[in-house]
């Protein structure tokens, strides 16, 4: 029996469709690892060299703004979530204060205030982290990976007896992520470069609901664990040694 040729094409159409979504769905939505259209074997020098020069004369300014010599001792981010934006800080020694380098927009990110919890609740995470490592080709550019869940993050996780934390968390460039920070491939540039001639050893991370510099929490703010009062304990008394950043 001969099959009907507009069932077969709308069969085609429909797996084509299907494909297309699968295809969005790991692109958006897969852990931030290698692109295999970039092929995957660029390593963090070729990355400094193919894009250091451009990035270091972008910084260049605001780093004379703040008086202080590139690279710097050490390097903070501040990521404020209701705000979309992340801070840049630097300090020239281990006993001097930071200064102010330069604040970003945050171009994409999912979830609300409050801690991550588990995998797939698309949340940002909140807390005190490193960066862990550099990831020279990602599906989003360049990547820095926040190292979520740090230890209070499974100690919390334990108590709850809460067990797939998720992961692969990272700032990055583009414009789309899940529980990530999307910067846009300039700036995703900027913050490779910087976290690799200062040394990711000498990078940190703080990643806050709001600026408790300046505000306190909404009250809108959703539920969260009785712990996360000690969380955002922890976060203030970490801000409370920076200025409000200029806006």
């Amino acid at each position: 029996m001969s099959r009907n040729p507009y069932t077969q094409a709308a069969g085609l159409v429909l797996i084509l469709l299907l494909l297309g979504i699968l295809v969005y769905f790991v692109r958006f939505n897969s852990p931030d690892v290698t692109d295999p259209a970039r092929g995957g074997k660029a390593t963090v020098v070729q990355r400094v060299e193919q894009y250091g020069a451009a990035a270091r004369g972008r910084l260049a300014g605001p780093f004379r703004q703040a008086g202080l010599d590139y690279p710097p001792k050490e390097v903070l981010f501040v990521g404020i979530k209701d705000t979309a934006k992340l801070e840049v800080w630097g300090r020239a020694a281990t006993d001097q204060p930071f200064r102010w380098i330069v604040t970003y927009p945050i171009l994409g990110a999912s979830g609300t205030l409050g801690p991550k919890l588990r995998e797939g609740d698309r949340q940002v995470p909140e807390g005190i982290y490193d960066v862990e490592s550099l990831n020279p080709n990602s599906r989003f550019h360049l990547s820095l990976r926040v190292s979520y869940p740090n230890a209070f993050d499974r100690r919390m996780g334990t108590a709850d007896g809460r067990r797939n934390l998720g992961g692969d968390i990272m700032i990055h460039g583009g414009t789309a992520s899940i529980g990530c920070l999307a910067m846009g491939d300039d700036v995703a540039e900027e913050l490779f470069i910087l976290a690799a001639d200062t040394g990711i050893k000498n990078c940190s991370i703080i990643l806050t609901p709001v600026d408790f510099r300046v505000r306190d929490l909404p009250a809108t703010m959703p539920p969260t664990p009785e712990w996360t009062n000690t969380l955002y304990q922890t976060i203030r008394q970490n801000l409370a040694e920076l200025p409000p950043a200029p806006q």
